[in-house]
């Protein structure tokens, strides 16, 4: 597995978005999400990407276990953002509301280290920016952390530009974390600029489009009656219509290459530079399997100039509106 860089942080060129083998996508099977965390590590994907949010917080228990004897050999990056005292696993109506206070940043990071089993993270998100508490006190909390030696190094998700650079002036911020992929492109027009500027890394979540851009699924009916993903506004109506066009441009275009959709949609991401680090989930050897082979796909550029030209854009929000409201904060 070919390697890259979060500012001084090496990682492997493409991580592991470890969420569904806990949450949001369905029924899970811990024991194969463990095995697949085990697989990637002989793969060389060791960039593994949890969050207390995901179960909520069974997910670092599940990555705990699995890195148990090889904490090591992996680079293992968590979050923080709402408060979790009275969650209940696989109920989102028990969460907290987002605290970016410095209290909460110290007790979080306890509830983490305990779930994964380890002394430190090598790379600690705020989820969610909170518009409640400036950024200043909550990277200055983290930054504690840094010196403590609990946290080795400090990344934002879903963040506004002006956030990142407030917070990159508090401490260095190795990652920057938003959803990016063939129908999500946002973040090019302010994010990436911004992160590139300031020497910071930016990963790419969901580079398969909720996996949707893998043509695994293609009706929400076909999904758990439990996943997220079956009332989001890419995946219902008249959008799932436009949208099932783009993922078959996608599927052709593969198909040409003599690959996957899924690897297509990961090496265009590589493609858009070094300084990106995808994190595709799954909770499935035989998916991650395809993902990291993913790494190996050369795109010319007059296959970067084609994707351009004849992929319609996504239709439809990536969150619904309640979800859109805490992003690029």
């Amino acid at each position: 597995m070919k390697k890259r860089s979060l500012a001084d942080l090496e990682v492997s060129a493409i991580g592991l978005g470890c969420m569904g083998m806990s949450a949001f996508y369905g029924d899970a099977d811990e024991a194969e999400g463990e095995a697949t965390i085990r697989r990637a590590l002989e793969l060389g994907v060791n960039f593994l990407d949890t969050a207390q949010l995901y179960g909520p917080k069974t997910n670092e228990t599940l990555v705990g276990r699995a890195i148990k004897g090889a904490r090591d050999e992996f680079v293992i990056a968590t979050k923080f953002a709402r408060r979790l005292d009275n969650a209940v696993p696989g109920d989102l109506s028990t969460l907290g509301p987002l605290d970016g206070s410095a209290e909460h940043v110290r007790s979080s990071i306890e509830g983490s280290l305990r779930r994964l089993g380890t002394d430190r993270v090598d790379l600690y998100y705020q989820h969610r920016v909170d518009p409640d508490v400036e950024i200043e006190e909550t990277v200055g909390a983290m930054a504690e952390l840094v010196k403590e030696g609990k946290v080795l190094h400090i990344g934002l998700s879903e963040a506004a530009p002006e956030t990142i650079r407030r917070a990159h002036a508090v401490h260095p911020i190795a990652a920057v974390q938003t959803e990016y992929s063939l129908w999500t492109r946002d973040a090019e027009a302010e994010v990436i600029p911004t992160c590139r500027e300031l020497g910071i890394g930016f990963v790419p979540y969901s580079p398969l489009g909720r996996g949707f851009l893998s043509g695994r699924f293609k009706s929400p009916d076909e999904l758990d009656e439990n996943d997220f993903r079956r009332n989001g506004p890419r995946f219902t109506g008249k959008n799932l219509e436009a949208n099932l066009e783009l993922a078959a441009k996608v599927e052709e275009i593969a198909s040409e290459k003599g690959i996957t959709p899924a690897q297509l949609a990961i090496a265009w991401v590589l493609a858009q530079g070094e300084d990106l680090v995808p994190i595709p989930g799954t909770k499935r050897r035989s998916y991650l399997e395809q993902n990291a082979g993913a790494v190996d796909v050369q795109l010319t550029d007059d296959d970067l100039a084609r994707i351009d030209a004849e992929l319609p854009s996504a239709a439809g929000e990536r969150y619904d509106e309640t979800g859109m409201a805490s992003v690029n904060l």
